[in-house]
């Protein structure tokens, strides 16, 4: 099994800006995909130097296509 991509603490520092103004998913640092109702659940992919987040992959990284490149490769 592959492990996912590794970031460096600024590389995570950007995702965390990306996420916050990018991320239709996120609300106030919360995943919207991830909330059952009762509990907020903390966006995994702000928490951990691994890209996780299949929708980050797909609708936010692309934004910044130089990071993208640092991150995926």
């Amino acid at each position: 099994m592959n492990d996912p991509p590794r970031m460096t603490e600024a590389q995570l520092r950007r995702v965390r800006r990306l996420i916050r103004s990018l991320c239709a998913n996120c609300n106030g640092g919360n995943c919207l995909l991830l909330d059952d109702g009762y509990e907020p659940c903390p966006c995994p992919q702000m928490l951990t130097c691994s890209v996780l987040c299949r929708y980050f992959r797909a609708a936010v990284l692309p934004a910044d296509r130089e990071l993208q490149a640092e991150v995926m490769t």
